[in-house]
């Protein structure tokens, strides 16, 4: 369980050091826009209870039925960002038209894009497998990076661009793209970005200040300077929590795009390093949970997750500490947000399901005795790899072996035993034998299976039998 429990550990203190810093970093703003100091981080603290929510129905989803509705859940993303470009249903923030309201809050097409193209594309490769090429490698996945890139491009949200393309290089890498192919893409990505600077004059502005923020100190480099004024002021240890200058609305952002440098003048050189440590034990977790696990869908899905999360989370402390030019991307599980929040706690919710189907984690806790409530919310994965269409349970012939589970024991879904049909000639390992002359059926919804008591076997006579006649 190493795996499960790193993932838990690092995203549960990452999100806690986000509470706490939304906390501090919204409250002077809020109370300068004449609400209470409170308000953002209670919503922050509702948008995190939501997620929990959501990690807990993650943690219980079967992967096949997951698999099963990527392929609907991308058309479904597709249409919201074909929406989100419609006025009137789409809002318009800080210049790019990127949210659809909701009345009580603001939900990101984009987000739930990048989440269902990291899990259609696993599918896509899963499905291939035995037939992967170079060709069936990029034909899936280039088209549709293609058009969920043109749609993000309309909004316009280059930030959303990048993250898209972090998932993208983490199907590829996991997919077994050879490595000259990469340096193919970073040319034209290249390439692709200097288009899109070309074309946008906002965007040189962003080019301009990274390269010399201080050429422009009042407008382009104004808030990448406040951010270096914050994380030189913070020092090793920091000024302490709530102490920060930089918050009283002179930093914009400083609790969504530029709440690192608020941690670096707060809790110093000490509590970034922390965070980078975080992200760092998650990055090790969701490599190793893609690593151990015997289902290549989880191990495409990690990789590409893993590398989305932790991808984002460094191109975000890069441009804060003037390594990267600024994209506008938040930092996961800390930076204050809706719908990111949810999402990327229901992603977590994915990893630690990941880690709980690895063959070692199964065994264990079929072994170790589990409450109620631990059977309730987080059930033992039935298989080690997750069939993609479910078969109904087929009846034993007379005399056979027991039903057995895919490893050759009874399979355990939380405390019940569902009878499966052994596969022919598999081992017979299993740790509960059924008596002779006796079977074991099923109902195929996971009841506990009834023994009946079969006949003894005829003697065999030694006499011709008479052929029967046709029908």
């Amino acid at each position: 369980m190493t795996s499960c429990h790193l993932v838990v550990g690092a995203a549960g203190m990452l999100l806690a050091i986000g509470l706490v810093m939304v906390f501090s970093a919204s409250a002077i703003e809020a109370a300068l826009n004449h609400q209470p100091a409170w308000r953002p981080g209670v919503d922050q603290v509702v948008f995190a209870c939501i997620g929990l929510g959501a990690l807990l129905v993650a943690v219980r989803l079967p992967v096949g039925l997951v698999r099963r509705w990527t392929p609907l859940a991308l058309v479904g993303s597709v249409l919201l960002l074909v929406l989100v470009l419609v006025p009137g249903i789409g809002v318009r923030l800080n210049g790019s038209r990127a949210w659809i309201d909701l009345g009580v809050t603001s939900f990101q097409p984009s987000e739930l894009a990048k989440l269902v193209f990291a899990l259609w594309g696993a599918h896509v490769l899963a499905v291939r497998e035995r037939f992967l090429t170079v060709r069936t490698l990029l034909v899936p996945l280039l088209p549709v990076f293609g058009v969920l890139s043109f749609l993000l491009y309309r909004e316009p949200d280059f930030g959303g661009i990048v993250s898209l393309g972090l998932v993208l290089v983490g199907l590829l890498w996991a997919g077994g793209l050879p490595g000259r192919w990469f340096a193919s893409f970073a040319l034209l990505g290249a390439g692709a970005v200097v288009l899109l600077v070309a074309t946008a004059s906002y965007r040189l502005e962003r080019v301009t200040s990274f390269l010399d923020p201080f050429a422009d100190p009042s407008n382009a480099g104004f808030q990448a300077i406040r951010g270096f004024y914050a994380l030189a002021t913070g020092g090793l240890w920091g000024v302490g929590l709530g102490n920060s200058a930089m918050k009283w609305n002179l930093l914009p952002e400083a609790e969504s795009d530029y709440i690192f440098a608020i941690i670096g003048e707060e809790l110093g050189f000490l509590g970034c390093l922390v965070v980078i440590t975080l992200y760092a034990v998650l990055a090790y977790a969701g490599f190793r949970i893609a690593r151990r696990c015997a289902d290549r869908f989880v191990q495409l899905a990690s990789v590409a997750i893993t590398v989305w999360l932790v991808g984002q989370a460094a191109l975000n402390m890069g441009y804060v500490v003037g390594l990267l030019p600024v994209t506008g991307l938040t930092l996961p599980l800390i930076s204050a947000g809706g719908t990111s929040l949810v999402l990327t706690l229901f992603i977590v919710g994915l990893l630690i399901r990941f880690a709980r189907s690895e063959p070692e984690a199964i065994e264990h806790q079929r072994r170790r005795d589990r409450g109620r409530l631990a059977r309730l919310l987080l059930p033992v994965p039935q298989h080690a790899v997750d069939p993609l269409r479910p078969r109904r349970d087929r009846r034993p012939e007379r005399g056979g072996r027991a039903p057995e589970g895919a490893a050759g024991r009874p399979a355990v879904s939380g405390s019940r035993t569902v009878v499966r049909v052994a596969r022919p000639g598999a081992r017979d390992a299993a740790r509960e034998r059924v008596p002779a002359g006796r079977e074991r059926r099923g109902d195929g919804r996971g009841r506990v299976p009834e023994v009946r008591r079969q006949p003894p076997p005829r003697a065999r006579s030694t006499a011709p039998e008479h052929p029967r006649r046709p029908r």
